[in-house]
């Protein structure tokens, strides 16, 4: 990726060591001046590049942030509390890391001429009135998490028309691969791999017809890269591949994959859970030269081999 990625740059990414975040990070170390900021309350020392600066600091403290900002030429804005049960059974602390620190991030962007590149979501769009998901589909998100990242997507290109901040909000669809943890907020793709290798059931919730746009972190990654060189600011984008399978089907490719005994169970099915996601991706394809390059199954197949 380094042919699209940006050089001699000082750049943060925050939430840097976490899933996407310190993936994002090996790809901009070789040619930029990198640094994280992290707490590490989910993320890991370990997934961080040694050759990139790391300031341990939570995102809500103020002048922790100002000093991750000194003398930056870009932002990936990465960091989040990313569960959405979390943000129902705690929605002001959920509000206090998603949305104020962006606005703080914007305003010293503002002032200091700094493009940011901000990690909104497909949550945004609540349970769809139609698929593919474009992004003029009406929002109607179904939790705080979902709200949060709408409010800092629309404060993104609000701040873009206003002062002419560059940013780039990015929609992730649902995002896998290595480092992402199997736990009981991660995605369905770590929690099934994860219990096809040690031969627990895989526990597939409601009937399992549920749809998923799956995009492997690598893709990310490059959509990041991408909207740093673009002059598409201010405007967002979806990030998926632009197709999708049901919950049964990709816990039969795991299986079949892992080549695991494991059983497929069917569980309650979670409440509020939405029938059906996929991106159009057509806009990221046009303006930012986005492709998807990973299938599901190749992603598979190199997650469970590592």
């Amino acid at each position: 990726m380094q042919e699209i990625a940006p050089e001699g740059q000082r750049i943060l990414v925050t939430g840097g060591a976490g899933f996407i975040g310190s993936h994002l990070v090996d790809a901009l170390v070789e040619n930029n001046d990198v640094r994280v900021l992290d707490n590490l309350s989910t993320g890991q020392r370990d997934n961080v590049h040694s050759e990139a600066t790391l300031v341990e600091g939570d995102i809500r403290d103020g002048e922790t942030l100002e000093t991750a900002l000194s003398d930056i030429d870009l932002v990936f804005h990465e960091a989040a509390q990313v569960s959405v049960q979390r943000s129902v059974e705690v929605p002001e602390k959920s509000f206090e890391i998603n949305t104020r620190p962006t606005l703080q991030i914007l305003e010293r962007a503002r002032t200091d001429d700094i493009r940011v590149i901000l990690a909104s979501s497909c949550a945004i769009y609540g349970d769809p009135d139609y698929v593919p998901i474009d992004e003029e589909h009406p929002p109607s998100p179904s939790s705080p998490y979902g709200l949060e990242k709408l409010t800092i997507d629309r404060y993104a290109r609000l701040y873009n028309d206003l002062y002419g901040v560059e940013t780039v909000a990015l929609r992730y669809f649902n995002v896998y691969g290595p480092r992402q943890t199997a736990g009981d907020y991660s995605g369905v793709i770590s929690i099934f791999v994860d219990q096809a290798t040690e031969g627990d059931d895989i526990t597939v919730e409601g009937d399992g017809e549920q749809t998923r746009d799956f995009v492997h972190v690598d893709d990310v990654v490059r959509a990041n890269l991408l909207a740093a060189r673009t002059d598409a600011v201010g405007e967002a984008f979806n990030i998926g591949t632009g197709s999708s399978v049901t919950i049964r089907e990709l816990s039969d490719m795991i299986q079949e994959v892992a080549k695991s005994n494991s059983d497929i169970v069917h569980v309650d099915p979670r409440s509020g859970d939405i029938g059906e996601s996929r991106a159009e991706i057509d806009k990221a394809q046009t303006k930012l030269g986005f492709d998807p390059r990973t299938t599901l199954r190749e992603g598979l197949e190199s997650l469970i081999d590592e």
